[in-house]
């Protein structure tokens, strides 16, 4: 029987490991409980066949980032999949703040907010057949990246599984159905990489299984047209961010060989923020981790989330006071 690939401490979704995590208490339904106990039906529709969106988002000194793109997000994927969430987004953003807030943590943590369409009647996909409201669950957990894991870069594989057209699966919907990522990620992982690099379905470079990628050529921050990659909130900022400082911006197709001949390239994601990647399909970059430009970004994308600002994120106490 095939086991199962092993963690890598250089993975993008890698953090430190924190005993704290195993006590914590998770929001299920509108109550509190052990982590151990944590419990949905196996007649969820989530459980059932992966009916439902999510959002992942990050605790830093006291404020969640981005807050309200990733309350944003998850209504709109809501909406598309006709789901009703059954609460206010005020309400969506109460559930996040009052699982930090139980678990006393105020920074280095992160949140996954996982809603479904609920208990079904029968296993089967007609969401006619939900019996009840929407499951709502959110696990907070103790989550800091490792800084040297990360400087050292990501050894990204190129998969042989596509990022999906709109018409097929719509990638700007945050589903729970990862099927095709998790294929494309065990490519990798077999292959001896970190994460998967994952072409559109005209040959052109997407973005990787669970993060956006970037690649700088020349001085210029290039990344893909946006129309069969995640919807990525930390893209959208670190884009924002460097055009504000006048970093030169690409947005458009490009190819594997114009990959290969970069200087540097990093991919984004809400945990782990900015991380660079050194090698590409055994082709090395120039810069095997941190390249200045990278640097650059890395470093206003850290002052941005650490900034008590409106727009970098939602304080803890102060929506509390609302």
């Amino acid at each position: 029987m095939p086991q199962p690939p092993q963690a890598s401490t250089s993975s993008s979704q890698a953090y430190l490991p924190d005993e704290r995590n195993a006590s914590v208490l998770v929001y299920v339904n509108g109550e509190f409980v052990p982590r151990a106990e944590a419990r949905v039906s196996v007649f969820d529709a989530g459980y059932v066949c992966g009916d439902g969106v999510w959002e992942g988002v990050r605790l830093v000194n006291g404020r969640i980032v981005s807050l309200d793109a990733h309350i944003q997000r998850l209504f709109e994927g809501a909406t598309a999949i006709d789901m009703d969430i059954g609460m206010s987004r005020q309400q969506v953003e109460s559930v996040i703040l009052q699982t930090f807030a139980v678990n006393q943590m105020h920074d280095g943590a992160h949140a996954r907010l996982m809603v479904t369409r609920g208990i079904k009647s029968t296993p089967n996909q007609d969401p006619r057949f939900i019996v009840g409201q929407a499951s709502i669950v959110c696990v907070a957990e103790h989550k800091v990246v490792d800084v040297l894991a990360k400087q050292c870069g990501l050894t990204l594989h190129t998969s042989t599984i596509r990022c999906s057209t709109p018409d097929v699966f719509d990638l700007r919907l945050n589903s729970h159905s990862r099927l095709n990522f998790i294929q494309a990620l065990i490519q990798a992982i077999h292959a001896g990489a970190d994460e998967a690099l994952m072409l559109d379905t005209h040959g052109f470079v997407s973005s990787c299984n669970s993060t956006n990628f970037f690649i700088v050529r020349q001085g210029a921050l290039w990344t893909s047209s946006g129309r069969y990659c995640f919807n990525g909130i930390t893209r959208a900022t670190v884009l924002r961010l460097a055009r504000e400082a006048g970093i030169a911006v690409h947005e458009g197709d490009y190819t594997l060989a114009e990959v290969y001949g970069a200087e540097e390239a990093f991919v984004t994601g809400t945990l782990g923020g900015i991380t660079p990647v050194s090698v590409i399909d055994g082709h090395s970059l120039p810069t095997r981790g941190m390249g200045a430009l990278t640097q650059r970004l890395a470093t206003l994308y850290q002052r941005y989330i650490s900034t008590p600002n409106p727009t970098a994120g939602r304080g803890l106490s102060s929506t509390f006071a609302h």
